[in-house]
């Protein structure tokens, strides 16, 4: 299973139909609206980074609310990051 977090930015005032219409979309697992530089947060699973991929392209770009966005995902090589775990156990 692929985990991706979206950050937005969205037109002022839009924020609550946007986390709504995020929320209608399969692959979206939760959204919410943030104070700061983005607007709204939402994590999206899929089977694979495709699926990620088209969901954030194909789905939440074209929403004519939001403006930006800004797709993190986790990193598989696990000599970069390691779990919490590993670290506290070094």
């Amino acid at each position: 299973m692929a985990t991706a977090y979206v950050l937005m930015n969205c037109d002022m005032g839009s924020e609550r139909k946007v986390i709504s219409l995020l929320n209608a979309i399969d692959d979206v697992v939760e959204s919410h609206g943030t104070l700061g530089l983005y607007d709204i947060v939402a994590k999206v699973e899929s089977a694979d980074e495709k699926g990620i991929q088209n969901t954030v392209t194909q789905t939440i770009r074209k929403m004519p609310e939001i403006h930006s966005t800004m797709t993190l995902t986790r990193s598989e090589a696990g000599e970069l990051f390691q779990s919490s775990d590993k670290l506290v156990a070094a």
